[in-house]
């Protein structure tokens, strides 16, 4: 039986800027796509400069003279846990916003995003009143001194997210900041702003304080690009593209602003011949599939030893063309669309590219009329230094490269400008801390693949990242380090 949840009503459009929603000062407005469909569901608030200035702004005046900077930090920590119990009240809704307006499958977001949203901002409400400094014993030989550090909050922090998650990279980018003692000016990415939207009213009904949190939607090039070269604001906080982490770089550098990136991936996902094949099969799917393969650390790179190369291709080309592919509100759906027609083409593309490089052994090809469907992919015959071996795809689409030692798999593993996550299925130990050690990633996974905790960091090495999200070492972004020292006299 087919059971298919339904499309929620869209509540907000406009701008939140120091507590009141408006709409972009030029009164222009940009159309959101359903995925699934191809029509819009709504006109979005198209921002500019005037309107980032005006949410910095608000920002540093909630942040230097506002109840937040004179609010305890206990306080800070009940808004956040607020926040996370509305977000479970309205679960229902905002996950069918989060289908209508990404394409993912309702049933992932119940299972993965909303769990993960909730926890986040728990984990971090929980760390609001922990954030201190250290007391440190000193040489006395110019005198009787103490000195101790203490943390305070950077200050206004530019947040900028991708499409792929958006509920869920929200979160991490509000939690740490929020409990540090920071104020938010967000940038949504336009093709998905409707869930942040969302958030930013249950925030204000949880009770943060008008200009603590600041909505800008709009595009990278007007709006994204303003944020960054503010003056007013102290940190940039960015997830996505690393060439558009390059621009951004170069931006701020005139402002000399703290910058952190997570950035994409093209993971190894290493299967040895003694791994249990069915669960790497099951993990291979995960490791690709999951969210359309619109996923940063997705095992995109997958590296089976030769004595099992053949069987494991055989069952994970069976389990891939046996994929539900279809509407992202059924219940049964295992993969939804694709979030965008520039994302669906960029895909497209790279499968043809595919073709003429190597063998597609399942999928290549789109998954229905209408809708931004592609089939899960997969290719053989792939060598490392192919395109779609080296190019974030970012899509439902997987290479398989064979090796046959550990030696050579290491080598090919680190063989990529990015460096997000990797994964190695094995029943020896000693082969999985080889990996472990050896592959120079943010993330290893040992017979696992896409498992997230808020406590635990996550970023990247080379061009994934710099900085970490989630856990303590998230907060170490949001956070200054003041030493204070005491002259106690003779």
């Amino acid at each position: 039986m087919t059971i298919a949840a339904a499309p929620p009503r869209v509540t907000q459009t406009r701008n939140l800027i120091d507590g009141q929603w408006v709409e972009a000062r030029s009164g222009k407005t940009f159309d959101v796509f359903n995925p699934s469909t191809e029509q819009v569901i709504a006109q979005v608030a198209d921002s500019d400069a005037a309107d980032v200035d005006a949410a910095v702004i608000a920002a540093r005046r909630a942040f230097d003279e506002g109840p937040w900077s004179r609010m305890a930090a206990r306080e800070r920590g009940k808004l956040l846990y607020r926040l996370a119990d509305l977000i479970e009240q309205h679960a229902d809704e905002l996950a069918a916003l989060e289908v209508l307006n990404n394409g993912k499958p309702i049933g992932e977001v119940r299972f993965a995003d909303i769990p993960l949203v909730v926890s986040t901002f728990r984990y971090f409400a929980g760390w609001a009143d922990k954030i201190h400094g250290d007391t440190i014993p000193v040489d006395n030989h110019f005198g009787r001194f103490f000195c101790y550090t203490k943390k305070e909050p950077v200050g206004v922090c530019a947040q900028i997210i991708p499409w792929n998650f958006p509920m869920l990279m929200v979160t991490w980018k509000w939690g740490p900041a929020l409990a540090a003692g920071n104020t938010v000016v967000l940038k949504p990415a336009e093709q998905t702003p409707l869930t942040a939207l969302r958030l930013a009213e249950l925030a204000q009904e949880a009770g943060f304080p008008d200009g603590v949190i600041n909505v800008v939607n709009g595009f990278g090039e007007t709006a994204g690009a303003s944020l960054v070269k503010h003056r007013g604001a102290d940190k940039v906080a960015f997830t996505g593209h690393y060439q558009t982490a390059q621009h951004i770089m170069r931006d701020a550098a005139d402002t000399l602003k703290r910058i952190t990136f997570e950035l994409g991936g093209k993971s190894p996902n290493v299967v040895f011949a003694d791994a249990d094949l069915d669960q790497a099969v099951a993990g291979a799917m995960t490791g690709i599939f999951f969210n359309q393969g619109e996923v940063c650390c997705a095992g995109s790179r997958l590296f089976v030893e030769r004595s099992v190369h053949d069987e494991f291709v055989l069952k994970f080309a069976a389990a891939a063309d046996a994929r539900r592919v279809g509407d992202p509100f059924d219940e049964n759906t295992e993969q939804g669309a694709q979030v965008s027609q520039e994302q669906f083409d960029k895909v497209m593309g790279y499968i043809e590219l595919g073709k003429q490089e190597a063998n597609c052994v399942a999928g290549g090809e789109r998954a229905a009329d209408t809708g931004w469907f592609v089939r899960p992919t997969i290719f053989t015959g792939v060598t490392n230094d192919m395109r779609i071996a080296r190019e974030e795809i970012f899509g439902p689409v997987v290479s398989v490269l064979p090796f046959t030692d550990r030696r050579e798999v290491i080598e090919q593993a680190n063989d990529t400008d990015y460096g997000l996550a990797a994964a190695v299925w094995t029943r020896d130990i000693t082969k999985a801390f080889a990996l472990a050690d050896s592959v120079r990633a943010g993330t290893v996974w040992v017979n696992c693949f896409n498992t997230f905790d808020a406590a635990a960091p996550f970023g990247g090495y080379k061009f994934s990242g710099q900085g970490r999200e989630l856990g303590a070492e998230a907060l170490k972004a949001y956070t200054e380090t003041k030493t204070v020292w005491v002259n106690l006299g003779d």
